[in-house]
């Protein structure tokens, strides 16, 4: 019986051994065909363009190569921690430091990095997403340049602030640019990587030639925000700001109005000994049932580490949405040191896992598109470190439910800045949800005359083809919903408390 157990344990492990081997074969040969045909692309193109390209190209290998290399999931979920007390510090302790008397010192180490690759598509507009007017004919673009700009000017100081943009974006913006030249900040631009979309059944670069328009309009794609380090380096950029004196970068989504420049995180920042200088900061905040399948952080492998919800196996999903167990989340808000990302760039230490994106083109092909999270870097960073820092930092604009929140009296701006009013007698963001009717913003506008008071709204749904007239007040919980082929008015001056209103009300010009 043991000869026959161990004949039966050899033969198990020689087909182990053909299987692994077979599909190292297989591997290689996707490899070998992918790079084939990134030559086959990079050949037809010319000049400057083949230069980045060529850039381009050596970072999608490695990220190829890693992809053909995972086998199962990234995270043994036996093996996550919660991180240890002193690696998320609560922003009140970062704060009670207070602040030194020369703040200039300290601005001028830092240098404003906006992530600026996205388009506003998802809101019905067309172009760069930074240009869509959010508050007073002010764009996300305008509002970050008044922030910085008055930090120069009262501090006298000199923050730039960098644009990453994409090769969607950086036309439009770089036009735009020209209006901010009389302003008391330097921008500088660089672009995010361009990447060939995959083949999900071949494996291979959709693309046939180098070009962005007409057939190739769609096969080409901007490969997510932890792109950031290596388009940063590979710029130039990285180095001449370094050389200038800068040492971090405050890194946000230009459509977070909560992110503004942080003068406590700041100093705690530069005033670390020098052998213990933290590398990488992530601001979280706490976790809402709003926000449950927001980024968290754990402590994995003796590392603090960032874990997204496309890593977590099905069957914990539930235990990663729960506020209970993981209780903060991710705002995206990262302080970085330039020297540490230099070395990480240059060492080739830089690990980001890898997000499989699948997406559907316009003729139907299924595609995959591989992507990194620029937070995912934090694992590879010395004495790196959570901040719980308040809900205002994160004040982030998806829809047009956000924009009516930042277009209403809730806020006063100031600056740049966005505050929460000291009208409101409870600090929590009122939960908006507005129906199919709203979601592009032109749409949106037309079916306000002004926007509502909204004060003291804890709560608004909105259904189905309804106006609002001047001077509306909205408080406490406000439903209203209008069925197909119904319309609502709301008349001009009404004053709607917890309720909820259906039907049809039509009011016409007589």
């Amino acid at each position: 019986m043991s000869l026959y157990v161990e004949g039966l344990s050899k033969e198990l492990q020689s087909n182990t051994n053909r299987m692994a081997q077979f599909q190292e074969v297989m591997r290689q040969q996707l490899e070998s065909s992918m790079y084939g045909e990134l030559e086959k692309l990079l050949s037809r193109a010319k000049g400057a363009e083949a230069e980045v390209s060529k850039k381009d190209f050596e970072g999608f290998r490695k990220l190829f190569h890693r992809f053909l290399q995972v086998k199962g999931p990234s995270i043994e979920w036996p093996k996550i921690n919660r991180p240890p007390e002193d690696s998320i510090q609560p922003y009140d302790k970062i704060k009670a430091k207070g602040l030194p008397d020369n703040i200039a010192d300290s601005l001028n180490k830092l240098v404003v990095v906006k992530l600026n690759g996205g388009l506003g598509t998802s809101m019905g507009c067309k172009g760069p997403k930074s240009l869509i007017s959010v508050r007073n004919e002010n764009t996300f673009l305008d509002l970050t340049v008044q922030q910085i700009e008055h930090l120069n000017k009262t501090y006298n100081a000199d923050v730039p602030l960098v644009l990453m943009n994409s090769f969607n974006t950086d036309e439009d913006t770089k036009k735009i640019l020209q209006k901010y030249r009389h302003h008391r900040v330097k921008i500088h631009t660089f672009n995010q990587s361009r990447y060939p979309r995959i083949n999900k059944e071949s494996l291979l670069p959709v693309a046939k030639d180098m070009a962005m328009t007409g057939e190739n309009a769609d096969v080409w794609y901007p490969p997510g925000h932890g792109d950031i380090y290596a388009s940063f380096y590979n710029s130039g950029l990285l180095e001449q700001l370094i050389a200038e004196g800068k040492e971090y970068i405050f890194v946000s989504n230009i459509d977070n109005l909560g992110a503004t420049v942080d003068l406590y995180i700041l100093n705690h920042l530069v005033s670390q000994p020098n052998g213990k200088r933290c590398e990488f900061i992530m601001e979280v905040t706490d976790k809402t049932r709003a926000d449950v399948k927001g980024g968290t952080l754990i402590q994995y492998d003796g590392k603090l580490r960032l874990l997204e919800i496309a890593q977590v196996p099905k069957a914990h999903v539930d235990e990663f949405k729960s506020v209970t167990k993981f209780k903060i989340f991710n705002t995206n808000n990262l302080w970085i040191s330039l020297s540490a990302i230099k070395r990480l760039q240059e060492q080739n230490d830089m690990d980001m896992e890898i997000i499989v994106n699948p997406k559907t083109l316009d003729g139907g092909l299924n595609v995959i598109q591989l992507e990194t999270a620029v937070g995912a870097a934090i694992k590879c960073f010395e004495n790196a470190l959570g901040i719980n820092v308040p809900r205002s930092r994160f004040l982030p604009v998806k829809t047009t439910s956000d924009l009516l929140l930042v277009m209403s009296n809730l806020y006063s701006l100031e600056a740049g800045c966005l505050t929460m009013s000291e009208r409101r007698e409870f600090p929590t963001t009122p939960h908006v949800k507005l129906g199919s009717s709203f979601t592009k913003v032109q749409e949106y506008l037309t079916r306000f005359e002004s926007i509502p008071d909204m004060l003291e709204l804890d709560h608004l749904t909105v259904s189905g083809d309804v106006t609002f007239g001047k001077h509306v007040s909205l408080k406490g919980t406000v439903i209203i919903i209008a069925n197909h082929g119904d319309r609502i008015d709301i008349p001009a001056g009404s004053m709607l408390e917890n309720k909820i209103v259906s039907g049809n009300l039509r009011i016409l010009d007589h």
